[in-house]
């Protein structure tokens, strides 16, 4: 691996992003904040929002007899966290449970329902080891509230369109029950839809003969900019964009997983890094390559830290024909260099292309 997803997404957006900045914003001055079973950093304002959501999972079947049958343990770990301080899973020793997923020790599982319920919050992370602590000790006094249910639920059905951009009726239904954490409702969900659309924040749009799709009126008139063939100013910056420097997407970005690249870029990527390695197309930890609004190719990459070294296993274009493109050629090398930087590198060595005539050019290009 280069590097861990969130920081290789977000050195995808942020020019001359280092992952202790995000440390920062995290742990230091609590901008945002860590949570969920699918691991989101949200910005610490929209906590109120969240604590609803904590507050379901708690009243959920499942919690609740996790919650009785160790109440005495929860209990005593509670006491302690508030008279010792921030603490991780293996300052308690546990008993062992077989057939969980993330761990064997009850102490650990019962951290983990702390933290996704809301009793504790994450003080700060020691490589991947989490430090949990009371989420009054974290979390701003500001934003030491729970918001409505009804508050919540129109929150998240916003930020459901935000995240997605252009979504199905039934993507965002999906989305919304996903951050509101609420059990399917059909008649529910589309009515919520239809009240974002009569207050004017959510706009229909349609492309070619496909089904309906929803987004946030605010985002109209980039949507409009972009039909036009360019791009919105608000996604421009000075240094470079991804026609002159390429972009390397990781397996779990937001734009590319679950499906999407196939959807809106008519791109086939799984990433196979559960799979066996003889069953693997295309690598352990293989990234789409972004040129322009493409998805151009894959490469399948790693740092070698002692040579300082980014070895290109392999990289793989998607049309042959584009490796006579001299300026992709260069604006992947370019990303490739600055990618190496990035995680430490000096150097950029390309194993193998395919093409295999691309390997020649693009070595070079990795030294403009």
């Amino acid at each position: 691996m280069v590097g861990r997803s969130h920081d290789l997404a977000l050195h995808a957006r942020v020019w001359n992003y280092r992952p202790e900045h995000l440390d920062h914003l995290l742990y230091t001055s609590r901008e945002f904040f860590d949570y969920g079973g699918t691991l989101y950093v949200l910005p610490m304002s929209e906590l109120p929002y969240w604590r609803v959501h904590m507050a379901r999972r708690a009243t959920e079947e499942k919690s609740c007899a996790f919650a009785l049958e160790h109440k005495q343990l929860l209990d005593v770990l509670l006491e302690d966290i508030s008279s010792r301080g921030p603490v991780r899973s293996r300052d308690y020793d546990g008993q062992g449970v077989r057939g969980t997923f993330r761990s064997h020790k009850d102490s650990a599982r019962a951290l983990r329902y702390l933290w996704l319920t809301g009793e504790l919050m994450t003080f700060k992370r020691e490589g991947f080891e989490r430090l949990y602590t009371l989420w009054r000790d974290v979390a701003p006094v500001e934003v030491q509230r729970t918001s409505t249910a009804e508050e919540a639920d129109d929150f998240f059905a916003r930020k459901a369109l935000a995240l997605q951009g252009l979504a199905t009726a039934r993507d965002w239904a999906r989305r919304f029950r996903h951050l509101a954490h609420l059990r399917s409702d059909p008649v529910g969900e589309r009515r919520k839809l239809d009240e974002l659309l009569a207050s004017g924040l959510a706009a229909q749009t349609q492309i070619g003969d496909g089904p309906p799709l929803y987004l946030l009126k605010e985002r109209t008139n980039q949507m409009e900019v972009v039909q036009s063939g360019t791009v919105p100013r608000a996604w421009r910056i000075s240094q470079a964009d991804t026609l002159t420097e390429a972009t390397f997407l990781p397996p779990l970005e937001f734009v590319t997983a679950r499906g999407r690249a196939s959807k809106w870029f008519e791109f086939d990527y799984i990433w196979e890094v559960y799979k066996p390695a003889v069953k693997r197309r295309w690598g352990y930890y293989v990234m789409p390559i972004l040129y322009g609004d493409l998805l151009v190719g894959r490469t399948d990459l790693r740092i070698d830290r002692a040579s300082r070294t980014l070895i290109v296993l392999h990289l793989w274009l998607e049309c042959t024909a584009s490796a006579r493109n001299a300026d992709l050629v260069r604006a992947i090398g370019l990303g490739l260099r600055r990618l190496a930087e990035w995680a430490g590198g000096d150097y950029v060595y390309i194993a193998a292309t395919s093409p295999s005539r691309l390997r020649v050019p693009l070595a070079r290009s990795t030294l403009d």
